[in-house]
């Protein structure tokens, strides 16, 4: 078995880690930045500190803070035109995973001839054309440690993902400050997503020695941390260890892949336009219960590494263990688990039973197999 994994080049972390952006921009001799967040994140004043940094490093700055939640192929492709007339040396980005996707399509897209449309059509077309770093506002993502982009397509009313190494940051910043005054139900939504990526990622059909060390390490932060960072918006050692494991999670991606909670997620929110964590709330246990049989050896050894002190216990019973306690997380962190809380019903079930099946890129991921009927009952249970 041949395996790899990729990480960014230079990674950054710690309580006051931003202090770390004025060297990157002076190793980079970068002499106009363009600086991508969305309009929540600045108006948080999240990007004031970045700003100073980049002018301490006698660099010019434009921000573009009109990146958009769970963006499309057509706001991607309207904030690149803007960014292409700029000529910038570096990209920066400042937000979650919408505006970090956002930034790491730029940093290949940017004085290239090719489109976003014609990556979703091949993402083998993406060379990188100006070097980025990604500091995330949120802890969950992963996308700062990714090749991934996500993007929906109104077309189809889903999403998919662009892929391609080129993507991969150059460098990466884990500033807990930057998530200090995170919201709740971010936290709560954003973290969630994390785990799911460790979960999924430890029991894909791609796993390999390398992403699964990545894998146990983000669940094993995350598991510890979620709902203490949830439940006491002020403890930073607790967010920190989300964060952390956000990024582990992230890396873990590069090495193995997500399975079916993301891949029939993807139709919640390109059509219906659910928060990408909060879709993967809803789905997450049901899936892995549904996947428990296939899992078992897998989920076991991940119950050993959260839960050491159920060492004795059955392999089945550690494997439904796990599957109880993403259950218990996602209740405790009073995330929806109703698509009806969504409007969506069971005139929509065909739609997303359809959606959901072409998502395949991940589905082929996942150790049990769905066939459509499979896919059906796993939303009837969530409607």
């Amino acid at each position: 078995m041949q395996y790899q994994i990729q990480v960014p080049s230079h990674i950054y972390g710690g309580q006051g880690s931003i202090e770390k952006l004025q060297p990157i921009l002076e190793r980079h001799h970068a002499k106009k930045v363009l600086l991508f967040t969305d309009q929540g994140v600045r108006g948080a004043g999240l990007c004031d500190s970045i700003t100073e940094q980049i002018s301490k490093a006698g660099a010019s700055c434009r921000i573009f803070d009109g990146v958009t939640a769970e963006p499309s192929t057509y706001d991607v492709d309207r904030v690149i035109r803007q960014a292409a007339y700029e000529q910038a040396d570096l990209l920066v980005a400042v937000g979650g995973g919408s505006v970090m996707d956002t930034a790491k399509l730029a940093s290949v897209l940017i004085g290239a001839d090719d489109t976003v449309f014609d990556l979703v059509r091949d993402p083998s077309l993406a060379k990188k054309s100006i070097p980025s770093v990604m500091i995330p506002t949120t802890c969950g993502t992963g996308s700062e440690a990714t090749c991934n982009a996500i993007v929906a397509i109104p077309e189809e009313s889903s999403k998919k993902g662009i892929v391609n190494a080129e993507m991969i940051p150059d460098d990466v910043i884990l500033d807990v400050n930057m998530i200090a005054k995170l919201p709740k139900a971010i936290v709560a939504a954003t973290g969630v997503d994390a785990l799911a990526h460790a979960v999924e990622c430890y029991t894909s059909k791609k796993a390999t020695p390398m992403s699964d060390t990545y894998a146990l390490a983000a669940a094993k932060l995350i598991f510890a941390s979620l709902e203490e960072a949830y439940r006491d918006g002020d403890n930073l050692k607790a967010k920190e260890q989300l964060l952390l494991g956000a990024f582990y999670g992230g890396v873990a991606i590069t090495g193995s892949g997500t399975t079916a909670v993301h891949a029939l997620s993807y139709p919640l929110g390109g059509k219906y336009h659910i928060a990408h964590g909060v879709s993967n709330a809803i789905l997450f246990a049901p899936v892995m219960a549904y996947n428990q049989e296939a899992c078992e050896g897998r989920l076991a050894s991940l119950c050993d590494t959260i839960c050491p002190e159920r060492a004795g216990d059955s392999q089945p019973a550690k494997a439904a263990y796990v599957v109880e306690r993403i259950a218990q997380i996602v209740r405790k962190t009073e995330i929806p688990t109703s698509l009806q809380e969504f409007g969506i019903g069971e005139s929509d079930l065909e739609f997303l039973v359809q959606a959901g099946s072409q998502q395949q890129r991940l589905l082929v991921n996942n150790r049990r197999e769905f066939s459509l009927d499979d896919i059906r009952a796993i939303y009837r249970q969530v409607i």
